[in-house]
């Protein structure tokens, strides 16, 4: 079966070469202020849309799993299928250079920046915003359950702003658990 490898290094070097891309990129197409740029690239960098592109992209087929992951469903975990595509990307600019990787990811990336992925507020700012806005006092995020496996974790939050209400949502990371109940309580309250 040969030495056991391990991903991580690939993945911090493709986060920043993912990062260096979409930025150029954003830089070129758009004359917006640095912090619309910024709210799009953190968008277009994020776990999620990282997994969303290895999934049209067909990755998780080619992911080597143990037999305990595979059955948990880490093959469709937002952490590893973003974890995964970032290494790719690092392995790609390794062995062809930038050029070669600005140009998958430009290709991959698409979609994502052609359907205007991060022009909307973050959920967590836009209810911030709204707390202030109308008075109140900052949201409060609790996280409620945190269940499965490290590598296919699920997590429950609930948002609630005082005395006007609270929402839930489960995410593969608490980010994203968060991400969503602020959606679902700008989508009930706001």
């Amino acid at each position: 079966m040969g030495e056991a490898r391990d991903y991580q290094r690939l993945e911090f070097l493709g986060d920043r070469v993912l990062g260096l891309a979409i930025a150029e990129w954003l830089h070129e197409q758009s004359e917006a202020a640095e912090g619309k740029l910024s709210q799009r690239l953190n968008v277009l960098v994020s776990r999620e849309t990282c997994a969303d592109v290895a999934r049209k992209l067909g990755v998780a087929g080619h992911i080597r799993l143990g037999k305990q992951a595979r059955g948990d469903g880490a093959g469709q975990s937002d952490n590893v299928l973003g974890d995964v595509m970032e290494a790719l990307i690092g392995a790609l600019f390794l062995e062809r250079g930038f050029d070669a990787a600005r140009s998958f990811v430009r290709k991959a990336w698409e979609p994502a920046m052609a359907g205007g992925a991060g022009q909307r507020k973050h959920p967590k700012a836009a209810l911030q915003e709204w707390a202030a806005g109308n008075r109140r006092k900052p949201p409060v995020y609790t996280l409620l359950e945190r269940s499965g496996p490290d590598h296919a974790a699920v997590f429950t939050v609930q948002v609630e702003v005082a005395g006007v209400g609270s929402e839930q949502a489960t995410g593969s990371s608490k980010q994203e658990a968060e991400r969503g109940a602020a959606a679902a309580f700008m989508a009930r309250y706001g």
